[in-house]
């Protein structure tokens, strides 16, 4: 039987998640929820969200804090968790893991819709920080967990705008992993690679496609999200206390 790692600093602690309420970021919250830690999390879809807050419930485990947020909103953003700080207490982890991988060719691309991918996929984590930050200070430091991708460092084609805003997550963690130290706030990534949610499988995953996946990847099985949530475990939790700046990959070995 396989037994994975329980982190007692995480009893208690309040964590933010974005994008909570599917795929990797429901494993997150299920993840957090299962060491105790007291969760909040914000998403666009309510029915998801509030069938992940039942299901974690009948667990008997601590049922996280579902906000509806639309993260483009920045002004809704800073509500949901100036919300979350008056119900749960200062916020000490902040997972930045709300994206959206939507395909797009070059030639379709507008201004505005590079700007809506950048918010979709990056704009947020730094707001979010921004406003988590004084919170965390004041308690004595914190984690920021954000999220990219190992999509840029494959060179995968047809979403420039995505790639772009991914690769910008390794610049945004090493800077505010400097200016935060000072504060005892710790800054990282978690850099997933193809990871088998329900939604890449719905719309992604071919034959041809897990044939690439084999044999691109040192590891010779499907990723999940729970190989992605027990990172975020690590990093979230004092285990972690002298790593900052960093991209951690979590990819089978593709890149």
């Amino acid at each position: 039987m396989i037994r994975f790692a329980s982190y007692p600093s995480l009893e208690g602690r309040v964590v933010f998640v974005t994008g909570g309420g599917s795929g990797i970021g429901a494993s997150i919250v299920e993840h957090l929820c299962a060491q105790r830690a007291r969760v909040a999390f914000v998403d666009i879809e309510r029915a998801a969200s509030e069938t992940l807050v039942a299901t974690i419930a009948a667990r008997e485990h601590p049922a996280p804090l579902f906000l509806p947020c639309d993260l483009r909103d920045i002004a809704a953003l800073r509500a949901a968790i100036a919300e979350a700080t008056a119900r749960l207490g200062p916020i000490r982890v902040l997972v930045n893991n709300a994206a959206h991988d939507e395909r797009h060719a070059i030639d379709k691309v507008t201004p505005e819709y590079w700007d809506d991918r950048f918010a979709v996929n990056l704009r947020h984590q730094f707001f979010a920080a921004q406003a988590v930050a004084p919170g965390m200070a004041a308690a004595g430091g914190g984690s920021i967990i954000n999220f990219g991708s190992t999509s840029w460092m494959a060179a995968q084609g047809g979403m420039p705008a995505y790639l772009s805003a991914k690769a910008a997550v390794t610049g945004l963690t090493r800077a505010l992993a400097r200016d935060f130290g000072p504060m005892g706030i710790r800054v990282n990534a978690i850099v997933p690679g193809w990871i088998m949610t329900e939604r890449q499988i719905r719309l992604w995953l071919t034959p041809e496609g897990e044939q690439e996946l084999m044999r691109r990847q040192c590891l010779k099985r499907k990723l999940v999200p729970e190989d992605v949530a027990r990172v975020v475990l690590f990093f979230a939790a004092d285990d972690s206390g002298a790593c900052t700046s960093q991209s951690y990959i979590v990819d089978g070995g593709w890149v």
